[in-house]
């Protein structure tokens, strides 16, 4: 191949249709918060359940152990978003879906939780929003109910 004929080489950003839509980003990155969120609780969890006081020390443990490998989900779900990974759209969805009953209980809470609950709920909306928005649709090349490739004429 001759250097005229080389493709340019891809940024970061910029996949097999071009550059990643910011919706996508933004995306990714609320859906990574919640899954560091979701691991930051789970160790916190842990390390109480371990080193304090808990009234059942083995449901301690075993609530940390569960958050921090729930976690795993929307983490991996951001960076597929980030690599425009078809796929990671439903982990990411079923993130939200699972986190609206979440704010719903903590918004139910009468203490410091209402707030955590605005959050969460707020974070939740944004994300489903910009998860099932046309651009990130297309840039993800998910394609709707009906619509085939095309096939070769041949």
């Amino acid at each position: 191949m001759s250097a005229e004929q080389t493709p340019a080489p891809e940024t970061e950003t910029d996949g097999p249709d071009g550059p990643r839509p910011r919706r996508l980003t933004y995306a990714a990155v609320l859906v990574a918060l919640e899954g560091l969120a979701l691991a930051v609780g789970g160790v916190w969890m842990l390390v109480l359940g371990l080193t304090g006081d808990p009234d059942d020390r083995q449901q301690a443990v075993t609530g940390g152990v569960t958050l921090a490998v729930l976690a795993l989900l929307p983490l991996l779900a951001a960076r597929g978003l980030l690599g425009r990974r078809s796929w990671s759209r439903g982990p990411a969805v079923i993130t939200q879906i699972m986190a609206l009953p979440v704010a719903y209980n903590l918004l139910q809470a009468d203490s410091v939780a209402i707030p955590a609950g605005i959050a969460l709920a707020v974070v939740a909306v944004a994300s489903l929003v910009l998860l099932v928005n046309p651009a990130t649709t297309q840039a993800l090349g998910i394609r709707g109910p009906g619509r085939r490739t095309e096939e070769p004429k041949g």
